[in-house]
């Protein structure tokens, strides 16, 4: 299941030509979906951010999908298929509504996205109650009681703290200074972190993890003063688009960068990283995927996206390439008119997926990937481009 890092000191490895890149890809996927001559067309619903703090990640889940859409001519299982894209916006008070008339309205096959955790409770409410699949693409809060209809090609949110907090504990003598944002999916990242740091024996700040108001909190200053004179030896933190980007610049404006930044993969991802510019140096963060990942699947992948965007995919954009292709091997599988109900039951099948991020599969209980995990670091990658450079593999999480 691991496949090796690459570039970890020099950035990414690139293929030398993106007609070859693209034909690898088209190849490695045949195996996944026949072209076939299906012709009747299939709708797929999106929910993502479109608005809000949160949409520079939806539009990288959006944009992910699309690539795939495009390498593999439109079709998802040889069939030509509708991406119908609509904006969870803050969270549930408009995710619901859209998870509502993708279901009812526009009848999809399945549901892709949805960025925020509080958000995803009320989107598979809607399309677990119409036995639509949801293959869901960021985080999955801890409070979901049934996964019957859900699937995620990400991560349940407490496991980026439960990857990095044995190396966080080998490696910082003191306490460490938890910090995030206080909605179900910000403590579901912080808890991760402190109950598998406290478990192996290390210490909190006053014992306990400090939550600011989501979305308000745009002002970390009154937050951040407190980490030197608490003695903290490193820092833990989760925040994501908007907040943390402003989290990561006002760490650095008050000079705390001595003092190590660890955090959840989304506090220096994409279009985040690239408005924190410098101040994101050295912040060392947990992911399941890195650009710089050295296998072919993922030197395919960033070619594509890079010819496309112009610059390296995020691990948001990745995990939601991953979703398009569990859908197109899924709807393959379905037959010639796939209903919801069969292609639910097809992802429960599928086995090993071949990702960008390295072979992967569903978790038979929580319907998330067992994958490896990775720590990153913030590094120059050429000439005014920052990265996060995998520096080491951290462990398998398989449930």
């Amino acid at each position: 299941m691991r496949n090796q890092p690459a570039g970890r000191h020099g950035g990414i490895r690139r293929s030398t030509a993106v007609v070859v890149a693209l034909a690898l890809m088209v190849t490695g996927c045949a195996q996944h979906a026949e072209s076939g001559s299906n012709s009747s067309p299939v709708k797929i619903g999106m929910v993502t951010a479109l608005s809000g703090p949160l949409q520079s990640i939806g539009e990288e889940l959006r944009d992910g999908f699309r690539l795939y859409l495009d390498v593999h001519g439109g079709k998802l299982g040889g069939h030509p298929a509708d991406l119908i894209v609509a904006d969870e916006g803050d969270g549930p008070a408009t995710a619901g509504p859209a998870a509502e008339k993708l279901a009812k309205k526009d009848q999809v096959l399945a549901v892709t996205g949805v960025v925020n955790a509080a958000a995803l409770q009320s989107v598979a409410a809607q399309t677990s109650a119409a036995h639509i699949p949801l293959v869901g693409s960021c985080g999955r809060p801890t409070t979901l009681p049934d996964v019957s209809w859900v699937w995620h090609t990400s991560w349940i949110s407490t496991q980026f703290g439960q990857a990095v907090a044995p190396y966080v504990r080998s490696k910082v003598d003191g306490p460490v200074f938890a910090i995030g944002p206080d909605y179900q999916g910000g403590k579901d990242q912080i808890e991760g972190f402190t109950k598998a740091f406290t478990a192996l024996g290390g210490k909190l700040t006053d014992n306990k993890p400090t939550y600011t108001p989501y979305p308000a909190t745009t002002n970390f200053v009154p937050f951040l003063s407190k980490v030197r004179q608490s003695g903290a030896k490193a820092v833990y933190a989760f925040y994501a688009g908007t907040n943390a980007i402003a989290f990561v610049k006002q760490y650095k404006e008050l000079g705390l960068t001595d003092i190590p930044l660890y955090g959840a993969g989304a506090l220096t991802e994409g279009q985040t990283l690239t408005a924190q510019g410098p101040a994101a140096l050295g912040v060392q963060t947990v992911a399941p995927y890195a650009a710089d990942l050295d296998n072919a699947a993922n030197r395919a992948f960033v070619d594509a996206y890079q010819a496309k965007f112009g610059h390296a995919p995020s691990y948001n954009a990745m995990i939601s390439w991953d979703a398009a292709a569990v859908l197109d091997r899924a709807i393959a599988a379905a037959g010639a008119n796939p209903t919801p109900g069969a292609v639910n039951a097809a992802i429960g099948k599928l086995g090993q997926i071949d990702s960008p991020r390295g072979v992967w599969q569903f978790a038979p209980k929580s319907h998330v990937p067992a994958q490896q995990w990775y720590l990153r670091t913030v590094r120059q990658d050429g000439a005014n481009v920052l990265a996060n450079v995998t520096e080491t593999d951290l462990t398998v999480l398989n449930d």
